[in-house]
C-alpha cells in the first residue's frame, strides 16, 4: 500500500494530454499496489506565490525564530513540503510548454527546494534529502522533443531528472504523450503514452 501525490500543473483541463496521461500512470499504480492512497492537488488551483524577498529570508530562518508574518510566508511551502515527504510515489503532470515546464510547477520546485529540509551541504557537496521516493512524470507536448531537432529544445524531462536528483529523487521514469499537434502523430500520441506505462 502507498500514499500517491498526484500533481496537476496543466492549465488545459479536461482537454489536457498531461492529466490523461498521469491519471493512467495513477491507475497503474493503485492496480499494482491494492488499497494505495491518492492525493490529487492542482496547483493552478492553489495561487502559489512566486518566490520572494520575505519567503526566501524566511526559508533561511528556524522556525522558533520567526514572526507571525515569517512564518505566514513560509505557510505553503511548509504545506508542500510535508505533502512530498508523505508520499511514496510522485506523479507530476508536465506538459512542455515554449520549451519548459509551466510556472506553477517551477513555482512548487522553488517552495520545496528548502536547506536543511529538503537538501544539506556535506563535505562532498549537496546531498538531497527526499530519498525513497519513485517519481513519474506524465509529459505532453505538441510536437516531437525525445528524439530528433526537437531533443536539444527539451526542457522539462533533463530539468525535472537534474533538478528532483538533486534533491534525492533520483528513481524518475517519464513517460510521453508527445505529437499531440503533429499530423500522423497526434492520432496515436495519447495512447502511444498509455501503453508505454509501467510501474517498477
Amino acid at each position: 500500500m502507498k500514499h500517491i501525490l498526484h500533481l496537476i500543473s496543466s492549465i488545459q483541463g479536461n482537454e489536457s494530454y498531461s492529466i490523461k496521461l498521469g491519471k493512467a500512470i495513477v491507475e497503474k499504480a493503485v492496480k499494482k499496489y491494492p488499497g494505495s492512497t491518492v492525493e490529487e492537488v492542482d496547483l493552478n488551483e492553489l495561487s502559489i506565490p512566486h518566490l520572494n524577498p520575505a519567503i526566501l529570508q524566511s526559508m533561511f530562518i528556524p522556525a522558533d525564530q520567526l514572526t507571525d508574518d515569517g512564518r505566514e510566508s513560509v505557510r505553503y511551502s511548509n504545506d508542500a513540503v510535508k505533502q512530498l515527504m508523505a508520499a511514496d510515489i510522485i506523479v507530476i503532470g508536465a506538459p512542455l510548454i515554449n520549451f519548459t515546464v509551466p510556472s506553477t510547477l517551477k513555482s512548487w520546485i522553488d517552495h520545496i527546494t528548502r536547506p536543511g529540509i529538503t537538501f544539506g551541504y556535506g563535505e562532498n557537496g549537496p546531498t538531497g534529502l527526499v530519498t525513497g521516493k519513485k517519481v513519474y512524470v506524465a509529459m505532453s507536448s505538441g510536437g516531437i522533443y525525445s528524439e530528433g531537432p526537437g531533443k536539444n529544445n527539451d526542457f522539462v524531462a533533463p530539468y525535472l531528472k537534474s533538478f528532483l536528483g538533486f534533491l534525492g529523487m533520483t528513481d524518475l521514469t517519464v513517460f510521453r504523450a508527445e505529437g499531440v499537434k503533429v499530423e500522423g502523430f497526434k492520432e496515436q500520441a495519447l495512447s502511444k503514452g498509455m501503453e508505454s506505462i509501467y510501474i517498477d
